[in-house]
């Protein structure tokens, strides 16, 4: 059976002139700095007609706040946040000695989300900002996929130059940065709601250009209050009164809570289709099919295929970090994302925002819908109802059934490992603090599928859920990054700011140094 995702949001077809392919062989990693994206080269002409300028401004953001275009999406989501995530490792050999999972990533992977995404951002951004006023919708929007972007960008690197100080190379603190995220979605949603509010109670402009909602405004405000949910929930253990108000309000102005509303993105081709299925450099990770495998979890088949090497389950994963000898023998003996090539790219969810207002809820929030029990079990509903999958109320119920023991293929690369916890699915009221919170992030985590860079975040946030080790040895004490190193062209390039970033950073310019957020 191939994936097909429940149609969440209607489709819109991406058509866009001004993307540019990078020059890149399939699954080659090299020469990115090169690459180019939409809007970066575009006369005079084309920038002037029909308003085009800040339209392919605005396909460029969207398409660099969550990166599909396929080299792109391999080198900021796949090798990082879906890597460290635990959802899917590497089947390549070729990747094998050195990678983000062994905390020893060649220095052109390091960088790339910051020499390639950023600059991309940044770049249009700017244009947008120069061609329109601070209360214009272009300008709002923008604000919008510019959090959603730099929200990426801060919690790989940590510090960042985000033009917040006198010098634009200056990079400010993480937690400046959301704060700042923060109150530029706040102007953003104050222009675009007295918008809907003049217009009647709708708003749809840009549609050909929206490759996300068609140009309804009216979802676009529920993604920007659900980012800063997602951003709440985040800071809850840094600055836990900063984060209760800004969670607060974000859900009594409204989130997103149906999957009418999901927030993902039309381009073809997905780029998980194609650096897991095309080119097979990607596999299911070890570590969600021992949790789902466990549980009997019937999403399983929904996210990955089975194997084309028979082995002695359907869906078998890799350990993180496995010493992969060939690229075509793991190919076979463990499974591909089960997705379409024309799949949409999933940015946040309403089964997200869910565990987030059940988290609020068990940290004594107020407003948030309902209590820890009911919201926990209406999130693990939607996720199933978002991927089509059945049997969710018998899923609930079961109070017995923990992660499996991993057993690798045979003649894997990764080697088996026992389980990591005992963790059951059924809500318990009276469990520990610790117990409640490993459970409601061990479901979040699952559903967060197949956005790798959110689970990364609930590992490093919560230690959950628990992971197995790296299966080759690695320098670090840790098991899974807490950030990556920033770009080592800049204690060159811009030496002064960069060890202000170190200072900032509050630790050494590694793996191990954690992010503001971390507990």
């Amino acid at each position: 059976m191939t994936f097909k995702m429940k149609t969440i949001i209607k489709t819109i077809t991406f058509a866009v002139a001004s993307v540019a392919v990078m020059g890149l062989a399939a699954s080659c990693t090299d020469g990115f700095e090169d690459a180019n994206r939409p809007g970066g080269a575009l006369n005079n002409e084309e920038i002037n007609r029909d308003n085009y300028s800040t339209g392919s401004f605005m396909v460029q953001m969207e398409t660099e706040a969550f990166p599909e275009q396929e080299n792109t999406y391999q080198m900021n989501q796949d090798l990082i946040g879906n890597y460290l995530g635990r959802f899917m490792t590497y089947a390549n050999n070729g990747f094998a000695g050195s990678n983000f999972a062994k905390m020893n990533a060649p220095v052109g992977w390091v960088r790339y989300p910051f020499a390639d995404s950023m600059k991309k951002t940044v770049s249009a951004f700017n244009e947008i900002a120069r061609l329109s006023t601070k209360e214009s919708l272009p300008y709002a929007w923008a604000l919008i996929l510019r959090a959603q972007s730099f929200l990426r960008l801060t919690d790989m690197y940590g510090p960042l130059p985000i033009g917040a100080e006198e010098d634009p190379n200056a990079y400010s603190s993480q937690e400046t940065i959301y704060k700042t995220l923060v109150a530029d979605l706040d102007h953003a949603l104050g222009v675009i709601n007295g918008m809907i509010a003049a217009n009647g109670g709708s708003l749809v402009q840009f549609k050909d250009a929206d490759q996300v909602y068609g140009g309804d405004f009216t979802k676009w405000v529920k993604f920007a209050n659900s980012l800063k949910l997602r951003m709440a929930i985040r800071m809850r253990f840094v600055a836990p009164d900063y984060a209760k108000k800004v969670g607060e309000e974000a859900v009594a102005a409204g989130v997103i809570t149906s999957n009418d509303d999901n927030c993902s993105i039309a381009y073809n081709p997905n780029g998980q289709w194609k650096t897991s299925v095309e080119w097979g450099d990607s596999r299911a990770c070890a570590d969600i099919e021992s949790y789902m495998n466990g549980y009997g979890d019937p999403r399983i088949s929904k996210y990955f295929s089975a194997t084309t090497t028979e082995g002695d389950r359907a869906i078998i994963g890799c350990r993180a970090g496995a010493n992969i000898g060939n690229k075509s023998v793991a190919g076979g003996l463990y499974s591909a994302a089960n997705i379409e090539k024309d799949s949409r790219g999933v940015w946040l969810t309403a089964a997200e925002m869910t565990f987030c207002r059940a988290e609020g809820a068990l940290a004594n929030w107020s407003g948030m819908g309902g209590s820890v029990e009911s919201l926990y079990n209406q999130a693990i509903k939607l996720s199933f109802e978002q991927w089509g999958a059945k049997n969710v109320d018998s899923y609930l119920d079961d109070n017995t059934s923990t992660p499996a023991d991993y057993k690798d293929a045979t003649d894997g690369y990764g080697g088996s490992h026992g389980k990591m916890t005992t963790i059951t699915i059924k809500w318990d009221e009276s469990a520990s603090a610790a117990e409640k919170l490993e459970r409601l992030i061990v479901q979040k985590w699952i559903a967060l599928f197949p956005d790798g860079q959110e689970g990364w975040c609930e590992i490093r946030r919560t230690g959950y859920p628990k992971v197995f080790p790296v299966a080759q040895t690695t320098s670090y004490s840790i098991e899974v990054p807490n950030r990556i190193p920033f770009d080592y062209t800049e204690p060159t390039n811009n030496p002064v700011n960069y060890q202000k970033a170190v200072q900032l950073l509050g630790g050494a310019d590694d793996y191990a140094t954690k992010m503001w957020w971390q507990k």
